[in-house]
């Protein structure tokens, strides 16, 4: 099955890249900016036809959170026009599309884990732009499979781990907001998952049941806490985490104070192998410190 992956430059298509040699029978097409600007629609539709995929995975986002409350424009560009884009040339060409969303889209009130069902009421111009994204693929009436993730983190681009990791070697202390609670995805995980999902839907189309899916690692922690758990596992930088309050780091961006994702649907529906976030950030601090040291 032929699959066209947006984005695979970044966090999760470069994941998917890693593990795609064992899925032989995909035939993963990446593609980032250089390739494809899926925000050209005329380029968009032109290059479906020419490949004519049976299902495109999009990890293609704007994620610069508080940057975004600035670039606007180039934030709904990106997580709402363009994804709008891509899921009317599926529609044109008959393909299946894959989507990750996130955990911004909710308002963080709730004190217990969101379902998929819950009001979506985002704070933030990326939450607002990514449910965007979301709304244009459902208007489509695509085949489709939502994933709406959180705090994603890998070895690849810019993320909380590496920050931590350049921080804790640059100073002796470090201050982490320790009431914004929610769950790190590591996203090799995520990744395998999608691969999977593709998979099954190779062998068998009636596997790809459409709809919106929560996913993130198992587990619950603050932004202290997984500050905390990097220097615990990368002992040779001795860095000391302070935990302060949101409301002593105001940032441009509103978060959730609460975004932890209920996954007892995607558990039940495609039965996917969900790993603790700490074990999960071991394995991506192992890859770090060998990538470094390549």
């Amino acid at each position: 099955m032929k699959i066209i992956v947006t984005g695979s430059k970044g966090q999760l298509g470069s994941s998917i890249r890693d593990l795609s040699s064992g899925y032989p029978e995909l035939s993963l097409v990446f593609t980032d900016v250089e390739e494809l600007d899926i925000c050209d629609s005329a380029e968009v539709n032109h290059f479906f036809e020419q490949e004519t995929p049976a299902l495109v995975i999009n990890c293609a986002a704007y994620t610069a959170v508080d940057k975004a409350e600035k670039e606007v424009v180039l934030a709904d560009k990106i997580n709402h026009l363009a994804v709008a884009n891509l899921a009317l040339a599926c529609k044109k060409i008959g393909a299946r599309l894959i989507h990750v969303s996130t955990d911004y889209l909710f308002d963080g009130t709730k004190s217990s884990p969101y379902h998929e069902k819950d009001i979506v009421r985002p704070q933030s111009v990326y939450g607002i732009t990514k449910l965007g994204g979301e709304t244009a693929i459902l208007q489509s009436r695509i085949p489709s499979i939502i994933i709406r993730t959180s705090w994603l983190y890998s070895a690849y681009g810019s993320n909380f781990v590496k920050t931590m990791l350049r921080l804790g070697r640059e100073r002796n202390q470090i201050n982490v907001v320790s009431d914004q609670i929610g769950t790190p995805t590591y996203a090799g995980d995520l990744a395998r998952v999608i691969l999977d999902i593709a998979k099954n839907t190779a062998l068998n189309e009636k596997y790809f049941l459409t709809g919106i899916y929560h996913y993130s690692n198992e587990g619950v922690a603050s932004w202290f806490d997984f500050a905390k758990a990097i220097f615990e596992f990368q002992t040779e930088i001795a860095c000391q985490v302070i935990p302060i309050d949101t409301i002593a780091y105001p940032t441009p961006a509103t978060r959730p104070a609460y975004s932890v994702l209920n996954k007892s649907k995607i558990k039940t529906i495609f039965a996917p192998e969900i790993p603790y976030w700490r074990d999960s950030l071991k394995l991506c601090l192992i890859k770090i410190s060998k990538d470094e040291n390549e």
